[in-house]
């Protein structure tokens, strides 16, 4: 006994060309879903790697902060023994003199960051 469509010749032709057709398709499309899973999986692991450089470079900043902080300490210790004295003209320009640094410093970071940005707009 022979089923509809299945047999040679005739309509089943028509049916196991169509299943030919459908099964084409399926293979074109995990060919792309492969394609897909496979930029998706190289985009994760180009972020993972810019994570632990941003992370790195975190905290090499931590580090410096830290660091400057402890500069910064030492420096209000020496200005606070200046104060003591009798020396306001030499305190006035220390206190000038750390208001310019910290003004250069703002600057510095200002314009790193944004030449940084500019350069990471080009990526």
């Amino acid at each position: 006994m022979r089923r509809a469509g299945l047999g040679e010749g005739g309509p089943g032709n028509y049916v196991a060309s169509g299943y030919s057709a459908y099964e084409e398709e399926n293979e074109h499309l995990q060919e792309g879903l492969r394609a897909k899973v496979s930029a998706l999986k190289h985009l994760s692991i180009d972020i993972g790697t810019e994570v632990k450089y941003q992370n790195t470079m975190l905290d090499d900043m931590d580090s410096d902060f830290d660091s400057t902080g402890g500069l910064l300490g030492a420096t209000i210790g020496r200005v606070k023994q200046l104060s003591r004295g009798s020396q306001t003209k030499l305190l006035c320009y220390m206190l000038l003199f750390c208001l310019f640094v910290f003004t250069l410093l703002y600057w510095f970071i200002k314009l790193r960051v944004s030449s940084s940005s500019l350069t990471c707009k080009t990526c």
